[in-house]
């Protein structure tokens, strides 16, 4: 089966049909970012960090044009925006159990609960830098209290060989 542009455009952005979860698409979709941060990882940080890149540009214009195809701002099933911040979230910390575990529960917690200055991001920019952004900011803010983590405490543990 071939694909058109416009089932591309719904398979990309709901990852593979995870964001049409019944129930916590958002949940699902960062769980479909979880394979991608050892892959990326695998090639070193200048590869995450390019492919990251990269993967934020599509989940922009991807976001942006099924919103164009008469969708609301933001849907629910939209999740390549779950799985760009979680991948933020992720950067440049160590491959433990514990910082999977850790970016996972605070990014979903941030994401969901949209404190300042996510909330206002979510509110103010529209389009597929809208959905993307808020997603992005709850990534780093994630990211910024994991690296605090890791440099103050031996909490997210030891680096799995990869």
């Amino acid at each position: 089966m071939v694909l058109d542009r416009k089932q591309w455009i719904v398979w990309i952005a709901t990852v593979g049909g995870l964001g049409k979860a019944p129930k916590a698409p958002g949940t699902f979709g960062t769980l479909g970012a979880l394979p991608l941060v050892p892959l990326f990882a695998w090639g070193g940080e200048y590869f995450y960090m390019a492919a990251t890149f990269f993967l934020i540009v599509v989940a922009m214009v991807v976001a942006h044009i099924y919103e164009s195809q008469g969708h609301d701002h933001d849907p629910k099933e939209v999740v390549i925006d779950e799985v760009v911040g979680y991948l933020v979230a992720m950067l440049w910390l160590p491959l433990t159990w514990q910082s999977f575990a850790l970016s996972f529960v605070i990014f979903r917690l941030l994401d969901a609960l949209k404190p300042f200055p996510i909330s206002v991001i979510d509110r103010k920019i529209k389009g597929g830098v809208g959905v993307v952004a808020d997603d992005l900011v709850a990534g780093i803010l994630t990211n910024i209290v994991l690296q605090a983590t890791y440099l103050k405490t031996d909490w997210l543990g030891q680096q799995l060989g990869l």
